[in-house]
């Protein structure tokens, strides 16, 4: 039997269906998988969307989106994923340090959407973006509808097992499966080919090593997650950061109308959750919930109720790395990761993914068999898209590390950051977390001002009192180690995130 040309009627997908054959493969049908897979299905490509799963999945993390991800999802073509699915609307942070509050929300915004004070202060009358919060397998199931729905894209529920390559070439054919026979039942063996094979199968890829290297993803921390019902947040509409002295950072956001998303982050090998303390649970019950606000405790102690240490996920750190594509590329957080206290991931995922589709349009690449033209796209791709990721990624690095201060240089710049969203100057940090400032120079100046606000609080404490001023020796020294301790913090991040 003849195979039927790709032009016609039909064609296309007759051949992805009985030939398993594509113009790109795209294994992993989570947040980025589904993004790229319909965004190419839009130009026109042939598209295989592979998943192992396809039954809603139940994670604790990906349920917010930042305006910024708002943004790419609706120019993406997605931007009605977020309806139909209980999403609560998210205006903005309360930040609660040490049970005082300082409201933190998505900055005022002029018509072409761009923050009006980015640079310093907020806009107290304007028009504001707004974020979405949701649980996250409900928002997966209508990406995934969306891409069963498109007539350039065929999804297979199929176990990815290896990469294929020419019998006398590295170059990337296509995958090697396991997809369950209806009749019997077992898994056989099934093969998917395309000019061009996109990999994203999440934080715990299996294909990391072959794309990228030896390179491991940074895990200091968890999240501990519980679901809270009913309850009673300080402030509707507001994700919330909770910040004790003695506990370690605490998100609050609700996730539906009667569900509210509580994560504790719980260092590695911290004493407070150790055996002996009772593990994390003891953590949990008797340091983190204790520094919640009053409101949120009853509802808190009744989730923990069950006896189970609550489902986990592990808060990891992984720069990209440049990679050389040969018919394959590996993208999503198999490729990037950072911490999720600032509820950037999906942001950078829905960016990436809206970025590199433009960069493959017709246009420029009109077939996925130029692997020259690939080279080059995914090259500017690696460039391009640190104007948005960088800023994301370096924002939850360096905040996470301030809030979870361990020593007096960090208690001392969370000090001065705290002060610093007291004194109203929001609107530039929060745009810069919400994904909708992307100007990296706008990052530094912030962190920066924050630092030397921190010295400044730091030597009012010190030369406070009579004959105050003859600790002022103390008070310079304390000074460059705050400033050094914050050069430590950031400096760093932005080498390895910005210029690598």
């Amino acid at each position: 039997m003849s195979v039927p040309p790709v032009s016609a009627p039909g064609g296309a997908r007759r051949r992805r269906e009985h030939h398993h054959e594509a113009d790109v493969v795209v294994v992993g049908a989570g947040v980025f998988g589904c993004a790229i897979a319909f965004a190419l299905a839009n130009q026109g490509r042939s598209v295989l969307l592979l998943e192992r799963w396809m039954t809603e999945p139940n994670r604790i993390v990906g349920e917010l989106l930042q305006p910024g991800g708002i943004a790419a999802l609706k120019q993406l073509g997605l931007g009605h994923c977020v309806e139909g699915i209980d999403a609560i609307p998210c205006k903005g942070y309360n930040v609660i340090f040490d049970h005082i509050p300082s409201l933190v929300p998505y900055p005022t915004v002029d018509d072409g959407g761009e923050v009006i004070y980015s640079w310093s202060g907020s806009g107290k009358n304007g028009k504001r973006p707004e974020g979405r919060s949701f649980h996250h397998g409900k928002f997966i199931t209508r990406l995934r509808e969306s891409c069963l729905a498109h007539e350039n894209i065929t999804v297979v529920e199929t176990e990815v097992i290896k990469t294929m390559r020419g019998e006398y070439t590295d170059h990337v054919l296509g995958v090697e499966t396991r997809t369950k026979d209806k009749e019997t039942g077992k898994r056989k063996p099934d093969y998917f080919f395309g000019q061009l094979t996109i990999i994203a199968d999440g934080y715990d890829s299996n294909f990391r090593k072959d794309a990228i290297g030896d390179k491991k993803a940074t895990v200091k921390s968890k999240f501990y997650a519980l679901e809270l019902i009913d309850t009673i947040l300080p402030l509707k509409n507001y994700g919330h950061v909770i910040i004790g002295k003695n506990t370690f950072p605490t998100l609050l956001y609700q996730i539906g109308t009667h569900e509210t998303r509580a994560l504790f982050d719980v260092p590695i090998g911290i004493p407070e959750a150790s055996p002996a303390a009772g593990g994390v649970r003891g953590y949990i019950k008797n340091v983190a919930i204790p520094a919640l606000p009053p409101s949120v405790q009853p509802a808190a102690f009744k989730a923990l109720e069950d006896g189970k240490i609550p489902r986990s996920m592990p808060n990891s750190w992984l720069p990209p790395t440049k990679q050389v594509p040969k018919g394959v590329i590996l993208l999503g957080d198999a490729f990037n990761m950072r911490h999720p206290l600032t509820g950037g991931g999906m942001t950078v995922a829905f960016s990436d993914a809206l970025l590199l589709s433009r960069l493959l349009d017709p246009s420029r690449v009109p077939s996925f068999e130029d692997a020259k033209a690939i080279r080059a796209a995914v090259n500017v791709f690696y460039w391009r898209r640190k104007n948005v990721t960088s800023i994301i990624n370096v924002l939850a690095q360096a905040l996470y590390t301030l809030f979870a201060a361990n020593d007096r240089q960090l208690h001392a710049l969370q000090n001065g950051c705290f002060e610093y969203f007291q004194r109203g100057m929001t609107d530039g940090p929060c745009g810069l977390l919400a994904g909708i400032i992307q100007r990296p120079a706008v990052l530094a100046y912030h962190f920066f001002s924050v630092a030397f606000l921190s010295l400044w609080l730091n030597a009012l404490v010190i030369c406070a009192g009579p004959l105050g001023f003859l600790k002022a020796p103390l008070a310079l020294i304390d000074a460059v180690l705050i400033l050094w301790k914050a050069s430590c913090v950031f400096l760093p991040l932005v080498w390895r995130e910005g210029f690598q």
